[in-house]
């Protein structure tokens, strides 16, 4: 450390252009002259928010660089990684603040280093999105290099998760849907990201989610239809293993939505859905991929629309998954309009007993004067609702066909039904075009409906459409959760608007 007279420190201050003279003089006019210590002088400096604490630890280091990239100021440390550190930094005429990305010293003289740095600078110059972290200018002087950054007040996905363990389905899909629309506006541009984690997701303070760090970015390569996955870098590594195991080229943007699906995975569930950890051959086990447990095993409570995007982005099979981020994108916006219709158990297992207690009902008259119509070609489970409704007042109407069950409700004529049962187990996509039709029918979209699914007919669940009045619950269907169902739907009996 260096000890300064108060002098040597205003002299040093100034020498280093981090402050006018007459910055330095008013300071000293506030403690008494230049008669008072360096520490009082510091003092008055950074509450004036002339000085900050890095550029003081580096004053009485004794250090002359590291002050200044360009024309921008640096201020403090916001982020430092393996290979470059980011710094908070304000433009010395404008007052503009941005981020200051830097290459660590000791990568500088490394030509694979610092080309992976000016690739992402170049990458980024292009992404101009509302979802990426922007990148205004570059400097390439090899002794130096630095990128002049959008900066953005908030925190890392990572850290948030960090914090909060887990985020519930509505605000994971909100911030996932911005992570989706930043991939799919790369992919417009021939951009794949290829590091795709939480530490590369940074959340504003108003909420939104915005990419960053595109360095390992890949440019599809059409001239060479053959070129598989290489892992050129350790923080590929992830990346090679995926794409050796299944045969693809590392431009391939189900790369990304793999791993998509897993940070998604991540934040709904608390933990990754991937063995964690540094060991390099552990990491190039195939394996890891194959044996992800699905989530509705880990969170049976996870919408089951959601858990469908989880699963097909993340399924092992690239021609499984969703073949283009926009894909993706379309889905995303779907399933987040559902959960933001109000209802947001429309796709989930009604949890036993949490809301709406069909025992604080009196079980005789529970379906007094409603009428549920069950469409399922079932026998069993015809007599098996049939018994169970009729015992609390319901009266059931059981028709077979879906087609003829959509007849049934005739234009200014009394509705058959308070309420829809169709089954999709048994009538597969039948049950699904009546369920959606008879919400989108002017004379029946008043009509509440359930939509009854087996967990594995993704199909279904993805392009049920949802809402206030239009439920999804999962089989094998308890009794309870039926009625606690229909007591949301049906308190009165239901009337056209």
């Amino acid at each position: 450390m260096v000890d300064f007279t108060p002098t040597q420190l205003s002299q040093r201050i100034v020498e280093l252009g981090l402050l006018e003279p007459i910055d330095v003089e008013r300071a000293w006019s506030e403690v008494g002259g230049i008669d008072g210590s360096c520490e009082d002088l510091i003092r008055v400096l950074q509450r004036r928010e002339l000085l900050t604490n890095l550029q003081v630890d580096r004053i009485f280091k004794g250090e002359r660089t590291g002050y200044f990239y360009g024309q921008y100021k640096v201020q403090y440390l916001i982020g430092a990684g393996t290979f470059a550190r980011v710094y908070r930094s304000v433009h010395r005429e404008t007052g503009r603040v941005v981020a200051v990305k830097v290459l660590r010293r000791r990568h500088r003289s490394e030509p694979v280093q610092v080309e992976q740095f000016m690739r992402e600078a170049r990458v980024g110059m292009d992404l101009r999105h509302p979802n990426i972290v922007a990148i205004h200018e570059v400097d390439a002087d090899p002794r130096n290099p630095f990128m002049v950054m959008e900066f953005v007040e908030g925190q890392t996905l990572r850290e948030l998760i960090h914090i909060r363990r887990k985020l519930d389905p509505k605000t994971a899909m909100q911030l996932m849907r911005d992570v989706a629309n930043g991939l799919a506006f790369a992919a417009t541009k021939g951009i794949t990201h290829r590091d795709m984690k939480l530490s590369n997701v940074l959340i504003t303070s108003q909420g939104k989610a915005k990419l960053v760090d595109f360095g390992l970015a890949a440019l599809a390569d059409t001239s060479n239809e053959a070129a598989l996955a290489d892992c050129p870098n350790a923080r590929a590594i992830d990346y090679a293993a995926l794409e050796r195991g299944t045969g693809v080229r590392k431009d391939d943007p189900r790369s990304d939505i793999y791993f998509f699906g897993s940070m998604l995975y991540h934040i709904l569930v608390g933990a990754s859905p991937l063995t964690e950890t540094r060991d390099r051959m552990a990491r190039l086990n195939v394996s890891r991929f194959r044996e992800v447990p699905h989530i509705s095993k880990i969170d049976p409570d996870i919408p089951l629309n959601v858990a469908a995007i989880v699963h097909k982005a993340m399924e092992f099979d690239p021609q499984k998954r969703y073949q283009t981020p926009n894909e993706l994108l379309e889905d995303l916006r779907a399933t987040l309009d559902r959960l933001e219709a109000g209802d947001t158990l429309t796709t989930a297992r009604i949890a036993a007993g949490k809301k709406d207690d069909p025992a604080a009902a009196d079980a005789a008259t529970e379906g007094a004067n409603k009428t549920i119509m069950l469409v399922e070609s079932k026998l069993e489970f015809q007599d098996l609702i049939r018994e169970k409704l009729k015992k609390r007042g319901y009266r059931v109407l059981v028709i077979s066909d879906p087609a003829r069950a959509l007849a049934r409700f005739i234009p200014d004529e009394d509705s058959p039904a308070d309420c829809v049962l169709f089954s999709a187990p048994e009538l597969s996509s039948a049950a699904l075009d009546a369920f959606n039709e008879l919400g989108t029918q002017s004379h029946t979209a008043h009509i509440p409906a359930i939509l009854l699914v087996d967990r594995k007919q993704q199909f279904i669940i993805r392009n049920a459409k949802v809402g206030p009045k239009r439920m999804m619950l999962a089989m094998p269907l308890k009794v309870r959760e039926l009625r606690t169902a229909l007591l949301r739907l049906v308190k009165s009996p239901t009337a056209p608007s």
